[in-house]
């Protein structure tokens, strides 16, 4: 078994992943929502783009 962010074999301390690292890597993917799937719902898209516009310069700084 190879991990799946890097390639390289898998330790068993950190399986599915080679290392801490990598485990820490697809974490971070998880929070930062690249594991997403998109909606094609229309109501999803006016609650995103009513949210995008009630979001003040300064909100975006924090």
């Amino acid at each position: 078994m190879s991990c799946p962010l890097c390639k390289a074999p898998t330790d068993k301390a950190y399986r599915p992943f080679c290392s801490r690292a990598c485990a820490d890597r697809d974490l971070l993917n998880w929070i930062d929502g690249r594991y997403s799937v998109p909606s094609t719902d229309p109501e999803d898209i006016e609650k995103a783009l009513e949210e995008s516009q009630s979001v003040t310069p300064r909100d975006r700084l924090n």
